[in-house]
């Protein structure tokens, strides 16, 4: 990490001293369109003091397409945000408002920002969601896949026991998945989820928001094929998840309904017939169900 410099300040040392923190905004950017970034965001972009970005040659551009010029522009790269963690948190101490951006989309979603996030509020700074464009989102909504529930996988481990482990375990998961992958690996990764996950079906989309936008929908098999050359762009799957298994009976409300038939006079093999319809259990353990009550009731 990081040494603190000569002056440096610490959230605690500025509170203790009578200064007030800052405040950290987290700022959601556009995935493509550049009309797609918030009223909000725009102002909090322009008003504040400090931008750290994940790549700041790329928040260059947007910024100056936002006509903001903040005072400092930082940089945090994934490879060193525990380093440069620190000096966006002496900045925070001082009292100075900051934008925190990544290049695309929500920062700490799969990109940089969350470490950051961890640290400011821990420290005591006040921090702001500043919520927009979302691939993950943007791409579930256009699937036709339930949307309800489901799981942000990110980026699968590229090889090895690592993306095996991970294939066994989303193939469990009862809700729709959504993973990041890169264009060249499309083919790759839907065949090896069609593998651990059984022929589901799913969608890919590609360059969400810009001008070659597609979302492509079909069966993990049928997709792999379209894509077996690869896709251009950034690319976001979607995934059926795993079929719920039945919930169990009660083995009580069972009983009851089958004993309350029967006391009203219809005949066992109707009963079995109809408890199994009702509670989801194979017939004949219902049928099992009623001679045992039968039994039980002497015929």
């Amino acid at each position: 990490m990081a040494r603190r410099g000569r002056g440096a300040l610490t959230v605690g040392e500025a509170r203790a001293g009578g200064a007030s923190p800052g405040t950290l905004f987290v700022v959601a950017t556009p995935i493509g369109n550049l009309s797609d970034l918030s009223a909000r965001a725009a102002a909090v972009l322009r008003e504040v003091e400090v931008v750290v970005a994940e790549d700041t040659r790329r928040t260059r551009t947007l910024l100056a397409h936002l006509g903001a010029r903040p005072g400092e522009l930082l940089s945090l790269p994934a490879f060193d945000e525990v380093g440069r963690t620190r000096t966006v948190l002496e900045r925070l101490a001082r009292g100075s408002r900051v934008a925190l951006v990544t290049d695309a989309g929500t920062p700490g979603v799969s990109d940089p920002g969350a470490r950051l996030v961890a640290a400011a509020a821990d420290a005591g700074v006040t921090v702001v969601p500043v919520p927009g464009p979302s691939a993950p989102l943007a791409a579930l909504s256009a699937s036709g896949l339930p949307a309800d529930r489901f799981l942000f996988v990110g980026f699968l481990p590229r090889k090895g026991g690592g993306r095996a482990r991970a294939l066994r375990w989303v193939a469990r998961i009862p809700a729709t998945l959504v993973l990041f992958e890169a264009g060249n690996r499309v083919a790759e990764t839907l065949a090896d989820l069609e593998r651990a996950l059984g022929n589901r079906p799913a969608a890919v989309a590609r360059e969400l928001t810009k001008l070659h936008e597609e979302v492509a929908r079909g069966t993990l098999s049928a997709l792999a094929a379209r894509f077996a050359g690869g896709a251009r762009g950034e690319v976001t799957l979607v995934v059926g998840g795993a079929p719920q298994e039945p919930e169990e009976a009660d083995a009580a409300d069972v009983e009851e309904d089958a004993r309350r038939r029967l006391a009203a006079g219809e005949a066992p093999v109707e009963v079995a017939r109809e408890v199994a319809r009702a509670h989801g259990i194979p017939r004949c353990r219902a049928y099992e169900i009623v001679e045992e009550l039968r039994g039980r009731r002497g015929g």
